[in-house]
């Protein structure tokens, strides 16, 4: 299916005259990000040469991804916008609220009759402004877009942290914030630090068990969760160009789990070969015009030292397998090693469950090379001794693989074939378990495994490995078990050992399916109305926040000292609380249920001011409101770490907290805050963050004259009557401030096109 092609086709005639001016304004040779991000600068930005990780720059993106769970917030924001039609292509995927159960038909329809509500509440929306609209059951959101959309030297913005799994196809796709991907809608500059440059060369070739999953497992490893903070993360190398397109995904896609802005390979063979065989020959042919544009400058490659803020090398012949976790996706063990760790940490050596899929590792050739090994345990009498559940990409490659009997291969070894859609990547996972509070094991190809983030179950380790590895270790059963060194025993008593797994790239018989579960909008939608009940669980009209008074703060009460890892996970909980997504007030009701209390190094258990007991973190911060009174969030380091939903910003500030202050942000949760009107701010000195005391009262000083670069003061009043005059650094610019003063950046847009 080709789409966009006239928008593709302009990108490509006005990239070369663009790269060159930017070659000339640089006075360097360029990187193939540097390219791309020169090529995409919006038509008012004033400058043309930006600094790394300090320049605020403004873009403007090709198109906009959101998938359901977050569109719904960002399509009530864009109502809000004043706007009649989106200003770029735009689509709404299906795949976030499926939960996996029984199985893919079962699955689907019980989603389709429970969510029905909020499906037709995207569908007519999307048919009101433009939107294209895929439905359940099409695919989950980044290999729809891989497969559709994404095309080299492009630049996307995505409500979800993954969109930049399409950097696997040359893309500069970044993760955002639903409100960022109103202001793309509505036509609207898009904002974001320049970012650094992270090259990593690859050589040699990957063989054997070694797969692009232990490519980004590795990396993960090197770079930690904050790694990649402000930078996108550059490919390259003899290396990297051996590498399928779909292979390229993988590792993109996992780029978000080290903090990325995004990640991103050059054009070569792979990706043309990968255009031509998914219906968009005449993008590939475009493409390969404007190679010289789609790759970076020769000197680049010759001297990358000179370019990159970074350079890694990886040889990848010499690479071998990797397993990460648990509970942080940067825990690598290389698999000789992992048996090993399993024992010294008493991690539960038996393993219960082995998942497969998802939108990281769902490629044909994935689950090709998985069932090899599914087919050799038939072929081999062995019986498997774990779960095993599979869940498909897109319905392009679920239609394929069982027409090619690659599907089947899992179900005789009792493998279930869940919908295509994110299921148990997300915590929409039904899981069938005798005893909860049991330590368990699970091993997934998926890219997250934070504390219940597969199945809400704190005492499962969630570990991440290759597709064919985690088809090996549920076949064995045993989180000690290393495929390349080790036999089994199959139902005869026979010792036997799996051979390497074997896989194809693509189809021999090409792609194909029936039904893709594409939507196109109408031409003209302004016939359509959009009802939203009131008294609706699911979906609420959202009212402007209020702007900023024009004075400092005063007064402000601690709402919670955050400890350690918090993540958007932590912050705003997905799993069953999905169903909210749309519901502003009732999804408030786990705003950092999740969090670690400092002070008691409890859960969703702080104190609350208004009567002096220990309540459930919703409960005190509504009871604050009610009262009229603000708060203050205090956190760690790299804190909103994880998924790029918006609702973590959105619900502290529609319960009244006006700060949050950190060690450290992530990139995405940021922005997020910042776009809600939520005062971000950062310890100048982190230590400072230990002086917090339970019952502190807060003054922020210097509100009234905010000012890009200059630090605000917090006066930090303890229950003994003493303060500490703390320094908070800030990111603000000139436009962000605007942000804050109007009380969310929807607000000035609102403004702006009300004029």
């Amino acid at each position: 299916m080709l789409f966009d092609f006239e928008l593709i086709k302009s990108v490509y005639e006005q990239m070369p005259e663009k790269v060159k001016n930017a070659r000339k304004n640089l006075g360097k040779p360029l990187t193939l990000s540097e390219k791309i991000l020169y090529s995409h600068i919006s038509t008012e930005e004033k400058g043309n040469k930006f600094n790394r990780g300090v320049d605020y720059v403004n873009f403007a993106p090709d198109r906009v991804a959101m998938q359901d769970a977050t569109a719904q917030m960002a399509l009530l924001q864009f109502m809000n916008a004043g706007k009649t039609k989106v200003a770029v292509p735009s689509t709404v995927h299906c795949d976030h609220l499926i939960q996996a159960s029984i199985g893919a038909k079962k699955d689907l329809s019980d989603a389709k009759e429970q969510n029905n509500e909020v499906y037709n509440f995207l569908e007519s929306v999307s048919q009101k402004y433009g939107i294209g609209f895929w439905k359940p059951g099409a695919g989950i959101i980044h290999q729809v877009v891989l497969e559709n959309y994404a095309f080299p030297g492009g630049m996307m913005i995505g409500t979800d942290s993954h969109t930049v799994n399409a950097g696997g196809l040359g893309m500069v796709a970044i993760g955002v914030g639903g409100a960022d991907a109103v202001d793309v809608m509505a036509g609207m500059p898009w904002e974001l630090k320049m970012p650094k440059l992270i090259g990593i060369k690859l050589t040699g070739k990957l063989s054997g068990w070694v797969s692009p999953k232990d490519v980004i497992l590795k990396v993960a490893g090197i770079l930690t969760v904050k790694g990649g903070t402000g930078a996108i993360v550059e490919y390259f190398g003899e290396g990297a160009d051996s590498i399928s397109c779909t292979g390229k995904g993988t590792i993109c896609n996992m780029g978000a789990e080290i903090g990325a802005t995004t990640s991103i390979f050059a054009y070569d063979r792979n990706m043309s070969n990968y255009l031509r065989l998914t219906g968009r020959e005449d993008v590939a042919d475009l493409a390969d015009v404007v190679m010289q544009n789609l790759r970076a400058d020769e000197e680049v490659y010759e001297n990358p030292e000179k370019y990159y803020d970074q350079v890694i090398e990886i040889n990848l012949s010499e690479m071998q397998p990797y397993i990460n976790g648990p509970f942080t996706p940067d825990l690598a063990h290389s698999l000789s090693d992992f048996g090993k760790a399993v024992k010294e940490n008493n991690y539960p050596q038996k393993l219960e469950v082995g998942l497969i899929g998802s939108c990281t590792n769902s490629s044909y050739e994935d689950l090709s090379r998985a069932a090899s090994l599914a087919k050799q345990a038939k072929d081999k009498k062995l019986k498997v001794k774990a779960e095993f559940v599979v869940t498909p990409g897109s319905e392009l490659v679920r239609y394929t693989t069982e027409r090619d009997g690659i599907l089947k291969e899992f179900e005789d070894i009792g493998g279930v074939i869940m919908a295509n859609a994110c299921g148990p990547c997300i915590g929409q996972w039904k899981r069938h378990t005798d005893d909860p509070t049991r330590k368990n094991s699970i091993i997934t190809s998926f890219n997250r495994n934070f504390a219940k983030r597969n199945d809400g179950n704190p005492n499962t380790h969630g570990f991440v490995a290759s597709p064919e590895l985690v088809t090996a270790m549920a076949i064995a059963g045993d989180m000690c078990f290393n495929p390349m060194t080790d036999t089994l025993i199959n139902e005869d008593g026979v010792e036997v050992k799996l051979d390497e797994p074997k896989g194809l790239e693509f189809p021999p018989n090409g792609f194909d399916m029936k039904d893709s579960g594409f939507l196109a909008p109408r031409e003209n939608g302004a016939s359509i109305t959009i009802n939203v009940a009131d008294d609706s669980e699911r979906l609420q009209l959202l009212a402007p926040f209020q702007a900023w008074d024009g004075k400092n703060y005063s007064g402000l009460n601690l709402l919670i000292k955050a400890k350690g890892k918090c993540t958007t996970d932590h912050i705003s909980m997905a799993g069953p609380w999905l169903r909210f997504r749309g519901h502003l007030d009732n999804i408030s009701n786990n705003m950092l249920i999740g969090a670690v209390n400092y002070f008691n190094e409890e859960t969703n258990a702080i104190f609350n001011p208004v009567n002096g007991k220990y309540e459930e973190v919703p409960v005190t911060a509504r009871a604050l409101k009610a009262k009229g009174l603000a708060s203050v969030v205090v956190g760690d380091e790299n804190y909103g770490e994880g998924s790029s939903r918006e609702h973590a910003a959105m619900e502290p500030r529609h319960l009244g907290v006006k700060v949050v202050i950190v060690r450290s942000f992530a990139r995405i949760h940021e922005t997020n805050l910042k776009k809600q009107g939520v005062l971000g701010l950062t310890f100048a000195d982190k230590s400072d963050y230990d002086k917090i005391q339970e019952k502190d009262k807060f003054d922020v000083v210097g509100l009234t004259n905010f000012t890009p670069g200059k630090p605000l003061e917090l006066v930090v009043t303890h229950e003994d009557g003493s303060k500490d005059v703390i320094v908070a650094n800030h990111s603000y610019n000139d436009v962000q401030i605007e942000w804050f003063k109007a009380g969310s950046a929807l607000n000035l847009i609102r403004k702006q096109n009300a004029k």
